[in-house]
C-alpha cells in the first residue's frame, strides 16, 4: 500500500534548535538501536517508522552496530527510505554512529581514521544513501590520539559523507578536548548523545555545562531506562519483555525489589500529574532546556503514541521535582 504522509505532521510537533547551530530538531527524536533489526518484523517496524513521520518527528538515530544482527537496522532502514520516503529524504535528519566492534580483526572497532572511513561507507551503502546528516563517533577510544578521531569527523563532512558530527558516551572532560579541536578544524561539534534518565544521572555533574558553553546540543539515550520508566514493570518482569529476552542490555536481575519500589512511587507521582510513568520520565529529560531532544524507541506503534503525549507537559513544580529526586535517592 502506498504511503502517503499526513499533510500535518508539523503542527503538533515541538522543534528545538541543537545548540548553536543552524539545525532545529524534533523535541522526539526515533532511535533503532531495538526492534528494527534482522529478527524482528518489519510491517511493525515500518508501521513505527511511519507513525513517526506522520507526527512530525524528523530525526532518526542508527549506528552500524543496531540489530541484531549488526547491520541490519541499517539496512532495513534503507529499504523502508526507499519504499516509503524517497521523496522526503529532504525533511529527514538521519544520523550513523561507529566506535563499537563491527568486523573482526584491528580495523573494525573504537576511533582510528581506518575504521571510521571504512565504517561510514559501509553504513551508507546499507542505508542506500549519499550521506548522512549527523555522524557521530560511538565512544572514546583509549588508545587512538583524540586529534586523529576528531580529524577523521572533519575529513568525513569535507567529503561530504556527513553534515554534521556528534559524539557520544564522551565525559565532559572530553567532549570539551574534541569540541576544541573540531572547532580548529573548521567542523564544530553539532551534538553529544549520553546516556540519561532519572536513573542515570552523570551528565549533570559537568557534561550539560560543557555543551552549554561550547554551543552543542543534546540527545540522551535510554531515557526510560530500557524501559524500567514504564508500566511494563511495575508488577515484575512480563513474558516477552525486554528484560525477558536474552539479547539486549535490561537483564532480568537489575529489577531488584528496591527498584520496583522506586518505580512504583514514580508512577503515583505521574498518575497525579495525568501522565503515565514514561510520559513523565520523557518530560522530565526534557524539562532541561539544554536538552534539544529526547531519543526514544518502540517496539510497536501504541507505545510511540503514547511516548509522544509527553510533550503536552513538560513542565515541573518544584515540589515535584522534590519529590522526585527523594524517591531516587539511594
Amino acid at each position: 500500500m502506498t504511503y502517503l504522509a499526513n499533510p500535518a505532521r508539523y503542527e503538533t510537533m515541538e522543534y528545538r534548535r541543537c545548540g548553536k547551530s543552524g539545525i532545529k530538531l524534533s523535541a522526539v527524536s526515533l532511535g533503532l538501536w531495538h526492534n528494527f533489526g534482522g529478527v524482528d518484523v518489519m510491517e511493525n517496524y515500518r508501521a513505527i517508522v511511519r507513525l513517526a513521520f506522520d507526527s512530525g518527528i524528523t530525526h532518526f538515530d542508527l549506528a552500524n552496530n543496531y540489530g541484531p544482527p549488526p547491520g541490519s537496522a541499517e539496512e532495513n532502514f534503507g529499504i523502508l527510505l526507499k519504499k516509503d520516503f524517497a521523496a522526503h529524504r529532504d525533511e529527514m535528519i538521519i544520523s550513523s554512529k561507529a566506535g563499537y566492534t563491527m568486523w573482526q580483526g584491528p580495523y573494525g572497532d573504537w576511533g582510528s581514521k581506518k575504521y571510521l572511513v571504512a565504517s561510514l561507507d559501509q553504513s551508507l551503502k546499507r542505508m542506500g544513501l549519499d550521506y548522512v546528516d549527523i555522524f557521530y563517533h560511538h565512544r572514546p577510544d583509549p588508545e587512538t590520539p583524540l586529534e586523529e578521531t576528531m580529524s577523521v569527523l572533519d575529513l568525513l563532512v569535507r567529503q561530504g559523507k556527513a553534515l554534521y558530527v556528534g559524539l557520544s558516551n564522551y565525559s565532559a572532560e572530553d567532549t570539551a578536548k574534541a569540541s576544541k579541536i573540531l572547532k580548529e578544524l573548521g567542523t564544530p561539534c553539532l551534538i553529544h548523545q549520553p546516556k540519561y534518565s532519572m536513573f542515570v544521572r552523570w551528565i549533570e555533574e559537568g557534561l550539560l555545562d560543557v555543551l552549554e558553553q561550547e554551543g552543542i546540543g543534546c540527545i540522551p539515550f535510554s531515557p526510560l531506562a530500557q524501559g524500567l520508566l514504564t508500566n511494563k514493570y511495575l508488577g515484575g518482569v512480563p513474558d516477552g519483555s525486554r528484560a525477558s529476552k536474552a539479547h539486549g542490555f535490561l537483564k532480568k536481575e537489575m529489577i531488584t525489589p528496591e527498584v520496583l519500589l522506586k518505580i512504583q512511587a514514580l508512577n503515583q507521582l505521574a498518575l497525579a500529574r495525568e501522565q503515565t510513568l514514561a510520559q513523565m520520565a520523557l518530560a522530565w529529560v526534557l524539562k532541561d532546556k539544554r536538552i534539544t531532544t529526547v531519543l526514544i524507541g518502540a517496539s510497536r506503534p501504541e507505545q510511540l503514541s503514547d511516548s509522544l503525549l509527553c510533550l503536552k507537559n513538560t513542565s515541573f513544580s518544584s515540589e515535584e521535582l522534590g519529590k522526585i529526586n527523594e524517591i531516587l535517592r539511594d
